[in-house]
């Protein structure tokens, strides 16, 4: 009788350095504060917060309106989240101390970002949550500017869910060229997610568009908040 190959053991999980449980509570106090700050000083609400309860790895695909937006959606969600972070913002020592501390994935736009998409899909498949903002710059007018199809790849290849999130408010807070926050209502909305089924036969064009329509009811639904 041919004898049955058994199946070799899973890998065990790394072991957490002291330089990991260093960055989970540098995590935890920067979003408590953040949360603290945008509550009390910039009246942050949040619509739809139990749709980020999604199990294991996903896309969180934001509007962008300002440099706030990271920290907005970092305070919305509770768990912690994963950004994509320009290779030249580790270049200067303050905040790229602080964003290496985050986590943050470095994203070399020079040298095509492979690494930084590696990188991406790695911890999405280790079930982590990343925030990609797919205007692929801030809105020059407050608006949704027209969806860049460089996140549908990464999409595709992960097999997550996509979470579909708007914020308003962001862009009068601290307009363009603005170093310092005004004081002004913000409003984040989290959408329900966009599972593989709904979009794994769409071509690039249809499933842009899915995404996009999905953002701009969370950007409806932050606005209607406001009253």
């Amino acid at each position: 009788m041919e004898k049955t190959k058994s199946a070799k053991p899973g890998k065990p999980p790394a072991r957490l350095t002291a330089y990991d449980h260093v960055k989970t509570a540098f995590y935890h106090t920067v979003r408590l504060t953040s949360r603290l700050v945008c509550v009390f000083v910039f009246d942050l609400r949040c619509v739809g917060r139990s749709n980020t309860e999604v199990e294991g790895g996903a896309l969180i695909l934001s509007t962008h309106q300002s440099h706030l937006d990271p920290v907005l959606i970092g305070v919305t969600f509770n768990e912690r989240l994963n950004y994509l972070a320009r290779r030249s913002l580790f270049k200067n020592r303050i905040f790229g101390t602080v964003i290496s501390l985050l986590d943050a994935i470095e994203l070399d736009r020079d040298r095509s970002g492979l690494a930084g998409l590696k990188e991406t899909l790695l911890r999405l498949r280790r079930g982590k949550k990343v925030l990609i903002f797919p205007e692929g710059t801030r809105t020059p007018d407050g608006n949704i500017a027209p969806l860049k199809p460089g996140f549908l790849s990464v999409a595709r290849r992960s097999g997550v869910p996509l979470i579909p999130v708007a914020i308003t408010g962001a862009f009068e807070a601290l307009p363009r060229g603005s170093s310092r926050p005004l004081r002004y209502p913000l409003r984040v909305a989290v959408g329900p997610a966009i599972h593989v089924a709904e979009f794994s036969e769409l071509d690039d064009t249809a499933m842009l568009q899915l995404v996009q329509s999905r953002m701009e009811e969370c950007y409806r639904q932050a606005q209607a908040s406001r009253v």
